[in-house]
Order: C-alpha cells, then structure tokens, then sequence
C-alpha cells in the first residue's frame, strides 16, 4: 500500500530533522539496505553493503563477548566472596571439634556444595572415639590412599586441586551420602614435615559443579588456609 503524499512529506520531514532515527535502528537500515540491492539488481555487487554486513556481524560478536566476559567477572568475584567468607567462618572458631564439624554445616552451605569431607591418612586404629564422633566430617583411610583416589590408581603426577565428575562416588570417602554425589572437587593438604598428607573432598549432587576445565585458583587458596589452620592445631 503507498503513502498519501502528506504522509509521506511528514516522514520525509521527521528524518530530515533527525536522521538519526534511521540509523539508529537496525532493522530499519537493513531494509533500506535491501531495497537498494534490489533496485541495483542482482548483476551489480553491493561492496559497501557487503562490508556492512561483515561489520555488523562482528559486531554482533563483539557484543557476545562482551556479555561473556561481564557474566565470567561477577561469577569469578561471587566465587571470591564465597572463598573468603569460608575461610573467616573457619578462622572464628575456636574449639577443635567444631572446626571440623563446621566443614558439614556452615562451610558446605557458604560453598553451596552437598558434602564435605576430611580425608586423613593413618597407619594406627580408627577406632578413637573423636574420630566416631566427627564421622559425618572425618574420614580416616590408609596410608597411600589419597594418591591412590586421587590419581585413580594410574602413574600421574598428583595435582594440588583435582575437579572431576565422578559415576560411583566413593563410600570409603563419603560414608552413605556416596550414592548421590557426582562431581567433586579433591583439594590436597600437606600438614607439615613428618606429618601423612590428607585432603580436602567437596562433593556435589550437580554433576556439572566441578569439572576438569574449571579454574582451580580459588580453591587452591582454599585448601592453603585451612592446611595452616590445621598444621597449628596438630602442633
């Protein structure tokens, strides 16, 4: 249908005072674009329109990157806080026994993970009663065991963090919350010279939570402020 002329001397008018309102628009130069490639006719190549829309185009993933760049910065600080928070949680308490039971409560919840787990190696009886009573925390293994879990038996050099999805989470590790655990995050302790190494397991029923192309910084940092809290309480 066309345009009376009034009409059309109206927005002739309007875009004569504000061009803008034209260019501004993209589909609207996109049309505009069209007609005149079709008024060209199809034996006539367009390079302007050409570089057009070659330029929109990285343009479009510009804007894409921009986005993903935005969206990794405030993941990576809400990570940051989360990390630190923990750490004070941890450095608050007082009483032995409460910081390790701390790490099941509010220390899981800060991380936002379903289990964690203090894996210690030992080559005397578990039978202690402090290691009864922290069971739903504590997990006391055999020597050799956390190079053994950790490198699934092969002869690989063993990672400070190591993030995996796992099918049957171990019940050695995580007692009965083993049948709905899928990914975790295996952070190595070191507890000083004489001392058998440990680790830190933070276990989540999300399978896509931890994975091996994630960055392990964070939790790197992580591992080294609770292995220095714990080297001052086994001295």
């Amino acid at each position: 249908m066309s345009m009376s002329q009034p009409s059309l001397d109206s927005v002739k008018e309007r875009i004569m005072s504000d061009p803008t309102v034209i260019l501004d628009d993209r589909d609207l130069m996109k049309a505009l674009i069209a007609a005149n490639e079709k008024q060209l006719g199809n034996n006539i190549v367009d390079l302007r329109g050409i570089a057009m829309e070659r330029l929109e185009s990285r343009l479009d993933r510009l804007e894409d990157t921009h986005r993903s760049v935005i969206a990794a910065a405030y993941e990576n600080l809400a990570g940051t806080n989360q990390i630190h928070k923990a750490v004070l949680t941890l450095l608050d308490i007082a009483e032995f026994e409460d910081f390790l039971m701390s790490l099941g409560s509010e220390v899981a919840e800060i991380l936002r993970v379903d289990a964690i787990k203090l894996v210690l190696e030992t080559v005397q009886s578990s039978d202690d009663p402090t290691v009864t009573r922290l069971g739903t925390v504590l997990s006391v293994v055999h020597q050799g065991f956390v190079e053994d879990y950790v490198t699934a038996g092969r002869n690989a050099p063993m990672r400070p963090v190591t993030l995996r999805q796992v099918a049957n989470a171990s019940a050695e590790v995580y007692g009965d919350a083993a049948g709905w655990i899928h990914s975790e995050a295996l952070l190595k302790l070191d507890f000083g010279e004489g001392r058998l190494p440990g680790m830190l397991v933070l276990g989540a029923e999300d399978p896509h939570l931890f994975k091996p192309n994630q960055g392990t910084d964070l939790l790197a940092f992580f591992a080294g402020s609770f292995e220095r809290v714990m080297r001052r309480w086994l001295s």
